[in-house]
């Protein structure tokens, strides 16, 4: 009995020993799956290698689940800010001054409007739809850029607009030109290059009105007092208060924080409205020979959380507007459909109801 015993024993030890290769690769497989340091699994940390070589990431690529919904909303919120981005200048189109500012005007529109397009179209490369994108923001459920729930009083608001809040996205979206989802990457590279000249155009107009007479002045000066600040905001909460930054940065989704962004965008920004003769609304505001940097004032971050919680001076009415031009535009997107199911062969419409 007792020789049977060790017979056994020396028998289950040669087997385990022969098995050990496979116990332990199992078990290396099983360490590669349930993670491995900062609980994260093999294929994502191959993913952040790719992101730290700087390569490209493309939709049909793998990626991780926290990386798609982070660019699903950071894009869709690009997208919805073009969009909603229109009213406040389309207000205008009628109004100004000249046929050439009218036809100037209605094309930097129609820019805006593309860009919403092309955004969305990044966007639903990570396999959500347009359709459900533009539900959201109708239902109040998706959040857009701050800036835009503030009104344009005058014409010179068309000018503070393009010099303040094109020429702030421009210091966003140029380093997004770079970022680490192709899609999102490309289509900013024609977005900037119009935004651009959006930019340019707004600072004409506050040239000509601050050369202009002392009530042009005074228009220009009074809009820069009114945009100033809300362009400061449009960069976002500042770092410490910021949830996303830290990883977004990670995945290379965004290149710089939003300080160091809003601190480029002063410093551009600070010499432009000398040349121009106005007085920037920040008693703060003074250049730091040692830091090369301009420091400025605390920014009321009350009233950018409150307006993007839906209680801004025009909140209710951007979305009012935007629903009215969704739902006035339904045949539009009805007809469109049903041409391109005729293209295709498809059944009618009336008849696949």
């Amino acid at each position: 009995m007792i020789q049977y015993l060790r017979q056994s024993r020396n028998s289950c030890i040669i087997t385990a020993g022969a098995f050990f290769p496979f116990f332990r690769s199992m078990y290396t497989q099983m360490v590669e799956v349930l993670g491995g340091q900062n609980g994260e699994t093999a294929q994502e940390r191959r993913f952040q290698a790719r992101i730290d070589a700087a390569e490209t990431i493309e939709a049909k690529d793998w990626m991780p689940e926290g990386y798609r919904k982070t660019l699903i909303r950071q894009i869709s919120q690009h997208a919805h800010s073009e969009i909603v981005g229109q009213l406040p200048e389309a207000n205008w189109i009628t109004r100004a001054p000249t046929l050439q500012r009218k036809a100037i005007l209605l094309a930097k529109v129609q820019d805006e409007a593309g860009h919403g397009l092309y955004l969305y179209g990044a966007a639903e490369t990570l396999g959500v739809s347009r359709s459900q994108l533009v539900d959201d923001l109708l239902a109040g459920k998706a959040k857009y850029s701050s800036i835009f729930n503030y009104p344009t009083l005058t014409w010179a608001d068309m000018g503070a607009i393009g010099w303040l809040v094109d020429g702030a996205a421009i210091m966003n979206q140029i380093p997004l030109c770079r970022c680490s989802y192709g899609p999102y990457a490309r289509a900013m590279i024609r977005i900037c290059k119009e935004e651009n000249f959006h930019q340019r155009q707004g600072f004409e107009i506050m040239t000509i009105l601050s050369r202009g007479t002392n009530a042009q002045r005074e228009m220009a000066q009074d809009a820069l007092n009114r945009w100033w600040w809300p362009s400061l905001m449009m960069f976002g909460p500042p770092d410490a208060e910021s949830p996303h930054t830290e990883q977004s940065k990670r995945w290379k989704i965004k290149l710089l924080t939003n300080d160091e962004l809003r601190q480029r965008f002063v410093d551009q920004t600070a010499p432009q409205a000398d040349y121009l003769g106005l007085q920037i609304p920040d008693p703060a505001l003074h250049g730091n020979a040692d830091t090369g940097h301009y420091k400025f004032g605390q920014i009321d971050w009350a009233e950018f959380y409150n307006v993007i919680k839906g209680n801004g001076p025009c909140n209710r009415e951007r979305l009012r507007v935007r629903k009215a031009a969704h739902d006035d535009g339904a045949w539009v997107r009805a007809a469109a459909s049903e041409y391109a199911r005729k293209r295709e062969g498809l059944p009618a419409l009336e008849q696949q109801i």
